[in-house]
């Protein structure tokens, strides 16, 4: 099993839970409910001799910004994809003003570095309100504040799944048609290149390779060897879209979970299903939502590291 943690897709550990995330790593260990099967439960080894990586997915980190020393001096390597957008409260409902989060992503940056932390674009957006021009002016003035705080930027467009179409009905009624994201990809790349900033698209189908973009892998092999400073054993993880480069990793998350009421979020249900899930939260449970179940049953994951330690003979 690959032994990198994304914590996580489904929710934001940094932003809401990070006082557990410490306790289950003091513990050792944490217990993670089966998505697609409930009564199912799986135990997953955090020793940090078997842990690669840990990767952060957040909107706003500063609530475990105090931590991170601890978690390094614990030996766990890791690195952050913020999410930073430049869409207001229509779409964004809960989240602290913008200003405060560019000042967060600045004091994360300086803290850990800028080579460990992505800025994520992500998704684009396009109606009336949001324009390719609105796309480009914002871009282009976070990138003159953020340019120096980070290396690289991950951007993709707006997916309308059912649930979400629903959701945004009234804001969002297209998904992004193939001359916008040209000219997106165009305008984003110039602007990326003027702070020599790496560019790439999370699981998107569409080559834009012609503007000097790649396809991303936000669980990327490249940047987790980077980090720990040897190579490690991957293989594309068979759990997502056809068209995302990650390769495989272990989420300690639980879905409806963040109570931040994205619109455009895939995570989430209805804020209803979040607030019941969070206020069963207890930061002492080895499980991120409530207690284990004792009739449940539960499998321990066999797991090793995936370090390549020395060099193999042919």
């Amino acid at each position: 099993m690959k032994l990198i943690i994304s914590a996580s897709r489904r929710t934001d550990i940094p932003g809401f839970y990070s006082d557990w995330f410490m306790n289950r790593l003091q513990e050792g260990y944490v217990l993670v409910k089966n998505p697609r099967n409930p009564n199912r439960t799986s135990r997953i080894n955090l020793n940090p001799e078997v842990i690669d990586c840990l990767v952060f997915w957040t909107k706003n980190p500063k609530p475990m910004l105090k931590k991170l020393d601890i978690i390094e001096k614990m030996g766990y390597p890791f690195y952050f994809q913020y999410t930073l957008t430049p869409y207001d409260t229509k779409v964004e409902k809960g989240l602290p003003p913008k200003a405060e989060l560019m000042e967060t992503f600045k004091r994360l940056s300086d803290q850990i570095g800028p080579e460990r932390i992505v800025w994520r674009y992500d998704p684009v957006i396009i109606n009336t309100e949001f324009s390719v021009e609105y796309h480009l002016d914002a871009f282009g003035k976070m990138a003159d504040e953020l340019g120096k705080y980070t290396h690289r930027c991950i951007f993709s467009y707006i997916d309308l799944y059912p649930k979400v179409q629903k959701r945004v009905k009234g804001i969002v009624e297209d998904e992004v048609n193939e001359l916008n994201m040209n000219r997106i990809a165009e305008g984003f790349s110039t602007i990326a290149s003027e702070y020599q900033l790496s560019l790439s698209t999370c699981s998107e189908t569409i080559d834009l390779s012609s503007f000097g973009i790649s396809h991303a892998a936000c669980i990327d092999q490249s940047m987790v060897e980077e980090i720990i400073g040897c190579p490690i054993r991957a293989k594309k993880d068979p759990n997502q879209r056809m068209a995302c480069g990650c390769v495989e990793s272990v989420d300690i998350g639980s879905y409806d979970s963040c109570s931040y009421g994205c619109m455009y979020c895939y995570a989430t249900t209805s804020q209803d299903t979040v607030l019941k899930n969070m206020r069963q939260h207890n930061k002492k449970s080895p499980i991120l939502i409530g207690e284990p179940n004792p009739d449940h049953l539960v499998t321990d994951r066999t797991a090793k590291s995936q370090k390549i330690t020395q060099l193999t003979l042919f």
